[in-house]
């Protein structure tokens, strides 16, 4: 038992490594994008992902899980003495492969048959090679989800990561190729054949066309695989896979709608007379500075997930989840804090005409810090099996996100957006403890949460009422905005009983 979850812990390492990785290289072209495109670009790339994202969920049907479960069902058919040549682990995932490649194709056609319509229809005349590069871009990915699921299933950790960094890698390096090398290329060379894939002037489709090359290095990369992978389509378990797989898409499409429902909306709700683009881009470029909480909560799910899952069982597991959830609580609002008292130098991140947003940095921080909490909550459905209510939590979130931001973004443009995710979070969270405290009651001591979290606002006040009142140097103001962190530090330390633990360790040696 303990070997299997030290392999399932390590191998959890591997695969969060590679997605932090892409997260950490997408924040690192933010001052790079915000310098470059204007604020009507990089909103416009804003929408663009958006949609992707949303896509990218329908596309693969939900048959990365579906190849999963009827994967590991004929295997331990198989062991049972089954006929192998029956009970093949890996026909789901041919199943699945020729599905997913034949409804790209489709839809990879359609979007190039339809892509200068679209691109007139959507306000985007003269880019119908972008829509050609979304459609690739959904197309390709697809399918390598596919197979990046199989190197999951044969537990192929460090190959999947490999393949994964590989394609991070290489847009990154061709983001960085078509930004700073491609336009004086192209001043000088005004006859290239790149012009019939990218424009002279540099905009936001150079960065779709870096993501589309990416994908197709992905691709490439699975060639050998595929080339050893016996391809039959089986029209008994492609049924069965599907009326398995896309309720789980159904499922899934609330909460990755949830995170991108106020980028569509800006292109209908923005205040009269705003550049909606604009305005998206700043809100967009604000936003990408909260993922450093993101980031850490990301981490966390990585190692937190199998590990819930190995202790569940155990007489003391509940108040070890609950307090888990105080020292995760506490951790955050030290990045909360981090983030906002250090804002004049984060902020510089920021392009000069991105900047106008900062203020909804503390907001967009602490909705990212609810949703962590809301994850440790929601383990509550996961470990007994309530699964169904994850579909009405996330419901209720998109249904608050929906309408707080079609009645106020007309009167306040992406404020409204900031504070309709908080509203959001807080809404799914409240209902999630009530739901657990119904059906899989964890103690969490509420109260000692609160005080973390008062504590660091209440810091977070003072400084701003510091700041306020004296205008002191930026090394100045600096310091005595590490003070105030150093002091929330030393607070959680003694609350946590962890200064105490220290000093009896001080005093035995």
């Amino acid at each position: 038992m303990g070997g299997a979850i030290r392999k399932l812990a390590g191998e959890t390492v591997i695969y969060g490594m590679s997605t932090i990785l892409a997260r950490m290289i997408n924040f690192f072209f933010v001052p790079i994008y915000t310098r470059i495109l204007s604020q009507e670009g990089y909103g416009s790339y804003t929408e663009i992902m958006s949609y992707v994202a949303v896509l990218q969920v329908v596309l693969v049907f939900g048959l990365e899980t579906g190849c999963f479960k009827f994967a590991n069902d004929n295997n331990r058919i198989k062991k049972e003495g089954g006929d192998p040549r029956v009970f093949d682990p890996d026909k789901p995932f041919s199943t699945a492969l020729i599905t997913v490649i034949c409804s790209s194709l489709l839809f990879f056609g359609a979007i190039v048959l339809a892509a200068r319509p679209l691109s007139s229809l959507m306000g985007y005349d003269g880019y119908s090679r972008m829509m050609v590069y979304i459609g690739g871009i959904l197309a390709l990915d697809s399918v390598t989800a596919v197979l990046f699921a199989r190197l999951r299933y044969q537990q192929k950790a460090v190959k999947f990561a490999v393949f994964k960094t590989i394609k991070i890698l290489s847009e990154l390096g061709f983001n960085l190729l078509l930004f700073f090398g491609v336009p004086a290329y192209l001043a000088s060379h005004p006859d290239s054949l790149l012009l019939d894939f990218i424009p002279a002037e540099t905009d936001f489709s150079y960065i779709l066309f870096a993501v589309f090359l990416s994908c197709i290095v992905a691709v490439l990369l699975f060639v050998p695989e595929l080339l050893r992978m016996k391809l039959n389509f089986n029209g008994r378990l492609w049924k069965r896979m599907m009326l398995y797989s896309v309720p789980l898409m159904i499922a899934g499409l609330p909460g990755i709608m949830n995170e991108s429902l106020d980028r569509f909306l800006f292109r209908f709700f923005a205040p009269e007379g705003m550049d909606w683009r604009a305005q998206l881009g700043v809100y967009g470029a604000a936003a990408k500075l909260a993922v450093i909480m993101n980031l850490f909560i990301q981490m966390f799910r990585y190692a937190a997930e199998p590990f819930f899952f190995a202790r569940y069982k155990e007489t003391d597991a509940n108040k070890l989840y609950a307090g888990i959830m105080e020292y995760f609580v506490a951790f955050c609002m030290l990045i909360f804090l981090g983030v906002i008292l250090y804002m004049d130098v984060i902020g510089i991140l920021l392009g000069k005409d991105f900047r106008e947003a900062l203020d909804t940095v503390p907001v967009l921080l602490f909705s990212y810090m609810l949703l962590g909490v809301l994850f440790n909550v929601s383990m509550w459905y996961k470990l007994s099996g309530h699964t169904k209510y994850a579909i009405n939590i996330t419901v209720l979130g998109l249904a608050v996100t929906a309408a707080v931001n079609i009645a106020f973004m007309p009167l306040f443009s992406y404020r409204a957006s900031v504070w309709a995710h908080l509203l959001s979070c807080l809404a799914m969270l409240a209902y999630s403890v009530y739901l657990g405290n119904r059906y899989y009651p964890i103690p969490y001591r509420w109260k000692k949460i609160g005080k973390y979290v008062l504590a660091a606002l209440l810091l977070y006040a003072a400084a701003g009422l510091i700041d306020s009142a004296v205008r002191f140097p930026l090394a100045v103001k600096l310091g005595v905005h590490t003070v105030l962190i150093l002091i929330y530090v030393v607070y959680c330390l003694c609350e946590t009983g962890l200064w105490k633990q220290w000093k009896e360790k001080m005093k035995l040696k």
